[in-house]
């Protein structure tokens, strides 16, 4: 029997589904990496979110493992290189919430160009300001996407009805389709006036948006970034704005997540400088890392997940 080790709470489909499948399925959401390293050993496959790394001293644990479910659209917790010489099949679910993330892009920059932050402060606190929350609108806007994989894709389709132009730059070639125009860099500096970045972490998008990048761009821009918060220089995004290179941003991750988020703002805990100017600033809107994070992506990244199990299984009987 396959037995399958499960790290971090999900939907019950997933787990369900697997067991219907004749796994079994062990649940450890409480133990430590080190006792989780101790036992790995008799498992073949792997559910995790993003509770720890699996690095190659973990992986040479667990000798019988076949794959790897990642509950989520990225791969960056876990050696892929390592893991795939050791032919561990690696799932992940991009499937599953890009729907969320392209509608959450979408939402966050009409809420920045609307000010219905600001607005609805300011009327809770018993202040009526039409012209101060003058909006501006999408039509006309050139929408530059860096990143046209699911992410990328589904924010662009969302955009069809808003008659804004959508261009999009891709390391790989030949991605253009009916709902974005696939440029080079210079055409996307030039044109942009609202940047939405929806790339993986690797070592090309780690701090990919600094001083120098943002000053390549023609226009003043927004910015919107619902991929990871490494691509981000803060500091050099905070120098943007105050310079009126960037108009605003939408932020759903940011460069400090490499560090747990659950203590950040404990008392005695001083917040670095740039990320206290985010949370003050009218230009700014920031999320919780909640651009994937639906009631309905919840169900459809633990179906992913399943699915692509099953065709490993019916390809590789052997695993059985």
């Amino acid at each position: 029997m396959i037995k399958v080790l499960f790290l971090d709470t999900n939907h019950p489909y997933l787990i369900e589904s697997l067991r219907k499948m004749n796994m079994q399925c062990d649940e450890d959401y409480t133990s430590s990496k080190a006792a989780v390293e101790a036992k790995i050993f008799d498992y073949d496959g792997i559910v995790i979110r993003s509770r720890f790394s699996l690095d190659r001293n973990f992986l040479d644990k667990a000798p019988k493992l076949k794959f790897i479910g990642r509950v989520g659209a990225g791969l960056e917790n876990i050696d892929t290189a390592y893991a795939r010489q050791k032919r561990i099949h690696l799932i992940a679910a991009p499937e599953g919430n890009r729907n969320a993330v392209g509608e959450h892009a979408l939402g966050m920059i009409l809420a920045l160009f609307n000010h219905l932050k600001k607005a609805d402060l300011e009327i809770r606190n018993g202040l009526w300001r039409r012209e101060e929350n003058r909006g501006t609108e999408l039509e006309g806007k050139t929408i530059g996407i860096i990143g046209y994989g699911n992410m990328g894709k589904a924010f662009a389709k969302k955009l069809r009805g808003f008659d804004c132009d959508v261009i999009f730059y891709d390391i790989k070639p030949d991605l253009e389709d009916e709902n974005a125009r696939q440029v080079e860099l210079q055409e996307l500096f030039l044109r942009t006036d609202v940047l939405s970045l929806h790339t993986p972490q690797t070592p090309l998008t780690t701090q990919m948006v600094n001083t120098d990048f943002l000053n390549q761009f023609d226009k003043a821009i927004y910015l919107i970034n619902t991929a990871r918060g490494s691509a981000v220089v803060t500091t050099d995004l905070v120098k943007s704005i105050k310079e009126g290179k960037v108009l605003g941003a939408c932020l759903d991750v940011l460069e400090y997540e490499k560090a747990s988020f659950e203590h950040f703002f404990s008392e005695g805990n001083a917040l670095p400088e740039a990320f206290q100017y985010l949370i003050q600033s009218e230009q700014v809107l920031l999320s919780p890392h909640v651009a994937g994070w639906t009631v309905e992506s919840k169900f459809k990244l633990a179906k992913t997940i399943v699915d692509k199990i099953a065709v490993i299984m019916d390809q590789h009987s052997s695993i059985k």
